[in-house]
């Protein structure tokens, strides 16, 4: 999965600055790109939750930028998904115009809602660079259950790497198969010219670089970036004494928990993650999680700890490998259901730092309690199908320093889909949502707190939802003597209900109880003024003040 780079610098030291320069412009460029992407997409998984990523490849398609504001854990499995579409498509084989597209599990991020589109940047004759996109389309046809399929085939169509277009011109055929195998074709494609759109005005602005300084020096720029950022991750990891540092994590899984088991090895300045010993994979549960998503998640959690301050790319990640025993939960074989892969894969950070905390406390978090997934499917003015989308969040778990965040997500990037928006486009009401008191795990350090969310029909009619949620009956983990996260909860009419999907009739109320992320360090070593701050602001109540963190009041 990882690039050679050679670390040995080549750039005159009065060099560096203006290859900086360049490098923030690279960003720059692709802020851009993501803004014309989200503010022409169709559906609100990509225009208001955010669950996408652009990034820009050089010749040899290694990342060297990316936006500021993205998924993550999709620009670190965009690279390897690219160079694996190029082995069906030679670049020599590509013209100007041409535009790839796969939704293939294995290559991509693990589920066939992602679809990965990569746009080859000509520039006189030649490939000089690639425009990499990731989205999370609104839907691939299947189940609408997202938890019980048995298999790849129950959830939904499959693109192997294709043209999307040829030459300029869209592969009707392709578009056509895609449209009839949809529930909202007006969305996905909607989203699908987006990205190409977007893709577009992203070559376009390369080029004009190209044109300023020359392909000679856009090519020593990526040198520069994949360079430093290798010998910046080398240096991280060879603060960290050499040895072997196990962890954990305890997930819900569907009809029984999932292990994750963690062997971290260092050695000088690399670093090796071995999952041996995690659950095998599931065979009637859509939980399963392919090795690129499992690698792309484990490269996240380092990466936030180790070079929290460098953006993101490829080079970042030469120094890590990772490992999972073929046919384990975390290296799925196909044709293994992997819908739902999230409910495994976002807890590889739980198991990550729960395994770093014995050496670098000050650089890990306790677990988040992200992420939720909610769809509501109903019909739109015309009378056809139309869904909208809600990524809410738990809390994020707390670090040394730092209360988390409440209602963000961790490990990922997107956003919650505004109030105004979902009721402005789908058929319900969102009646309160607030923090849930008490739900961030306590600590020296306290954990985000989740929310609580209640929801009901506007219409006369039924509207069919689907949720997928976590932490369910396993609370966020605390570390280093703090305590777990609030537990989640979906509620119908105030009784605990299974996450099937299910139709929301009129007059009943949905309420969601999101989780809370773990504390960390002692809670009787909280400041007493941050614990007062916190009963003042309702987030934490005097009962669990005193029971929790000895607060006997003022």
């Amino acid at each position: 999965m990882n690039i050679e780079i050679d670390v040995a610098s080549t750039a005159p030291e009065e060099d560096a600055f203006g290859l900086q320069i360049q490098w923030d412009r690279l960003i720059a460029m692709m802020d851009e790109v993501d803004a014309i992407l989200l503010r022409t997409a169709f559906s609100t998984i990509v225009s208001e939750s955010r669950d996408y990523a652009v990034i820009l490849l050089d010749s040899q398609a290694r990342s060297i930028a990316q936006s500021q504001i993205c998924v993550p854990a999709f620009t670190c499995s965009l690279p390897s998904a690219t160079r694996s579409m190029l082995d069906i498509f030679p670049p020599e084989t590509l013209r100007e115009g041409d535009i790839l597209i796969t939704n293939d599990p294995w290559l991509c991020h693990g589920h066939l809602p992602d679809f990965y589109i990569v746009m080859p940047i000509f520039h006189r004759g030649g490939i000089v660079g690639f425009i990499a996109s990731a989205a999370h389309i609104s839907d691939i046809g299947g189940s609408h259950d997202e938890l019980k399929a048995r298999d790849l085939y129950e959830e939904g169509l499959q693109i192997p790497p294709s043209k999307l277009y040829e030459a300029g011109a869209p592969n009707v055929q392709l578009i056509r198969i895609i449209e009839a195998n949809v529930r909202y074709p007006k969305l996905v494609l909607g989203d699908v010219g987006a990205i190409v759109g977007a893709a577009r005005i992203g070559a376009e602005r390369y080029n004009a670089m190209l044109e300023e300084y020359g392909r000679e020096k856009m090519d020593a720029v990526a040198d520069f970036i994949l360079r430093r950022s290798a010998n910046a991750m080398r240096d991280a990891i060879a603060a960290i004494p050499d040895g072997e540092y196990l962890g954990k994590a305890l997930c819900d899984g569907v009809t029984s928990p999932t292990n994750i088991v963690l062997k971290i090895t260092v050695a000088g300045d690399t670093l090796h993650l071995d999952y041996t010993g995690t659950s095998p994979q599931n065979p009637d549960t859509a939980v399963n999680v392919v090795m690129n998503a499992t690698h792309a998640h484990s490269l996240l959690a380092l990466k936030c700890s180790l070079c929290p301050e460098l953006p993101n790319n490829e080079g970042l990640f030469v120094p890590i490998t990772s490992y999972a025993p073929p046919g384990s939960i975390l290296n799925a074989q196909r044709p293994a259901a992997v819908q739902a892969r999230s409910r495994t894969s976002f807890h590889t950070h739980t198991a990550i730092y729960n395994a770093l905390a014995k050496v670098i406390p000050n650089a890990v978090q306790a677990t988040s309690g992200s992420f939720w997934f909610i769809r509501f499917m109903c019909q739109d003015d015309e009378g056809a199908p139309f869904v909208v989308h809600m990524l809410p969040n738990g809390g994020e778990g707390a670090s040394i320093g730092m209360d988390g965040h409440s209602t963000i997500a961790f490990p990922g990037c997107s956003m919650v889909t505004p109030m105004e928006i979902i009721e402005a486009n789908g058929p319900v009401l969102i009646r309160e949502r607030a923090y849930h008191p008490d739900s961030g795990g306590p600590g020296k350090y306290r954990g985000g707190l989740g929310s609580i969310m209640r929801i009901e029909t506007k219409s006369d009619k039924p509207v069919h939802v689907a949720v997928r949620p976590d932490h369910t009956r396993y609370p966020s983990d605390g570390l280093l003597q703090g305590h777990p996260g609030g537990l989640g909860a979906v509620l119908l009419d105030g009784r605990p209900i299974e996450p099937d999907p299910f139709a929301l009739q009129p007059g009943q109320m949905l309420t969601l109880h999101l989780p809370g992320g773990g504390g960390i360090g002692n809670p009787l070593e909280r400041d007493r003024a941050l614990v007062e701050t916190d009963i003042e602001l309702g987030l934490v109540s005097r009962r669990a003040a005193g029971d929790i963190y000895g607060y006997a009041g003022k």
